[in-house]
């Protein structure tokens, strides 16, 4: 009797524990949309309200990452460099870019739905002129991944390709 009900004390408390660090997650979200200005509006898919090129990146890079079959904390750490190198921002600043991508890539249904979207905005925010830092940022994911991209992402690659009108 007295471990049937330690054993469902502590699994209630780690239900709690659980929860914390979903509420936790939940905040990062929305500390680093806040930081960017970024505003999700009623009526509009996340995608079609951001404003900063560099959230569209972000979420771009992400969705490359996702997109590898399992992906390493070095490909997870070669995003948030590129980043931080591309946008010329602090390490933290990219680590948070890179929550809110990920976030984005969520709400659009998985990475493989989000960039065809996600390359249509940038595309009305910037032109074509990214495409350059977004392969930069591939190119190094791939390089602390097995060495080349996987099929997955040279094709949301092409769609960012189409996307973004480039040839």
């Amino acid at each position: 009797m007295i471990a049937a009900a330690y054993f469902w004390a502590m699994r209630a408390r780690n239900a709690a524990e659980m929860t914390h660090e979903l509420l936790d997650v939940a905040n990062d979200v929305r500390l680093a949309a806040r930081r960017f200005g970024f505003r999700r509006r009623h009526n509009l898919h996340p995608v079609d309200t951001i404003d900063d090129a560099a959230i569209a990146i972000a979420a771009i890079g992400s969705c490359l990452l996702e997109l590898d079959d399992y992906p390493t904390a070095e490909q997870k750490e070669a995003l948030i460099r590129g980043l931080r190198d591309a946008q010329g921002i602090s390490h933290e600043a990219a680590e948070e870019l890179v929550i809110l991508g990920r976030w984005i890539t969520n709400e659009s249904g998985g990475p493989a739905q989000a960039v065809s979207r996600l390359a249509k905005r940038l595309y009305k925010l910037n032109g074509a002129e990214d495409l350059e830092t977004i392969a930069k940022i591939a190119t190094s994911i791939a390089k602390f991944g097995n060495g080349a991209l996987s099929e997955k992402q040279k094709t949301a690659l092409e769609d960012l390709q189409r996307g973004l009108k480039v040839s």
